[in-house]
């Protein structure tokens, strides 16, 4: 489970947003993000919190920045759009798809080739947008998704993805997931009957767990 540090100010350091092992709710926790004058990177992605959110109501500030080294702020804000294309959720905030575009920008920081396939692939997307990828309608984004698909390009923001999206505590909190069980005994007796969004299945197809 990824840590996503939301920090009132530079000292501070938070753990991980753990869950009541007596209701299996997410605690109220801060989620971080890094003070803005210690950006120094080639390009910072930055934004707030909705008010009145999931993750306003635990996190200390709605403000969050997130420094990139490899790629720019424009590159950044492409793969943020893309992610939205790729895997839309209204729920969930800028920043997860932030976490996207630094994640990548790790990558590309870290191997060279990896640098040219997402700034190749994020040229092409802007050239064929006529300037701004980000910028343009939803519905001309998921065409020219569409067009690169099969691409290394497509295919290495696609598969981070899977883990920049989801494996954070700030989409377990918009989800509903509480987090790990299997250290606390499992989820028999912590929430095994308890999700709200789905109808529920007939008697007869969800037994009452065996306990022993």
């Amino acid at each position: 489970m990824r840590i996503i540090p939301i920090a009132k100010n530079a000292e501070n350091e938070f753990g991980a947003a753990n869950c009541s092992e007596d209701s299996g709710e997410v605690r109220k926790v801060d989620l971080p993000l890094a003070r803005r004058d210690f950006l120094k990177g080639s390009g910072l992605l930055f934004g707030s919190l909705m008010a009145g959110s999931v993750l306003a109501s635990l996190a200390p500030s709605t403000s969050w920045a997130l420094e990139l080294k490899a790629l720019t702020t424009t590159d950044g804000q492409a793969l943020m759009a893309m992610g939205r294309v790729l895997y839309p959720h209204k729920k969930l905030p800028d920043a997860v798809y932030a976490l996207l575009a630094k994640d990548l920008d790790g990558k590309a920081a870290g191997d060279a080739a990896s640098a040219k396939t997402l700034k190749d692939g994020i040229a092409a997307l802007n050239k064929a947008a006529g300037g701004d990828f980000s910028k343009v309608p939803a519905a001309k984004q998921l065409a020219l998704v569409t067009a690169i698909d099969g691409t290394p390009f497509f295919g290495m923001v696609r598969g981070q993805c899977i883990t920049s999206l989801y494996d954070n505590d700030m989409a377990f909190a918009v989800f509903g997931y509480p987090g790990s069980a299997w250290e606390k005994g499992g989820y028999i007796t912590r929430g095994f009957q308890d999700l709200k969004w789905l109808p529920a299945p007939p008697a007869d197809a969800s037994p009452a767990p065996y306990m022993g």
